[in-house]
């Protein structure tokens, strides 16, 4: 099987991100990629340590962060099995993702940052439930922020049957606030399912 070594020979399988792929990218909290993120109540956290990689599913019953700025989200650790598997890594190599989802959006959005443990009185107070208290908070600083692709979700019909995306905001329409209006929009979202049909597999 052959191994694909250098990034030279990965570009060449491969055209040229669009530019709107690139154009929607943002380094903060926009009012409308706060609105899709204040509206997920699921993510996976990726992160990285000297053991590798690890993946972890994070869910609450309201947002499942909190924005402490426009730089700056929030995680509760709340509790689970005890590994402390991306909690180890956080602590050795900051380096994190987060993957926001929304049932009934193919949309996925993707905020890259560094991040760091507390156990701050104050800040574990704010997301407490009846009596209980998460034992550390993950502060999230963001690097950037932006959409994915939606083809992933489209194949899994993933939210079949499912839908809370209510009045969340459209690519199209994250794609209009980063540009000042010179791409995105309705135009831009009524193009995308034909397009994305035709290039699904």
């Amino acid at each position: 099987m052959h191994k694909i070594g250098d990034i030279a020979t990965l570009e060449g399988l491969y055209g040229q991100p669009a530019a709107p792929a690139l154009r929607k990218v943002a380094d903060r909290l926009t009012p409308l990629y706060r609105k899709w993120i204040m509206s997920s109540k699921l993510c996976v956290l990726s992160t990285v340590g000297t053991d590798g990689t690890d993946g972890s599913p994070r869910g609450d019953d309201g947002p499942v962060v909190a924005e402490l700025d426009a730089r700056t989200l929030a995680m509760p650790d709340w509790r689970g099995n005890n590994r402390l598997d991306s909690l180890r890594n956080i602590v050795l190599d900051g380096r994190v993702s987060c993957l926001f989802l929304v049932p009934g959006s193919n949309v996925v959005v993707r905020v890259n940052g560094r991040g760091f443990l507390t156990d701050d009185v104050d800040l574990r107070k704010r997301f407490e439930q009846g009596k209980r208290q998460p034992a550390t908070v993950i502060v999230i600083e963001i690097s950037e922020i932006y959409t994915q692709c939606a083809r992933a979700l489209m194949r899994a019909e993933t939210w079949a049957g499912h839908d809370e995306s209510g009045d969340l905001p459209s690519v199209g329409d994250i794609l209009a606030e980063m540009t000042s209006g010179e791409e995105g929009g309705a135009p831009y979202d009524e193009a995308w399912g034909p397009r994305a049909a035709k290039t699904m597999w």
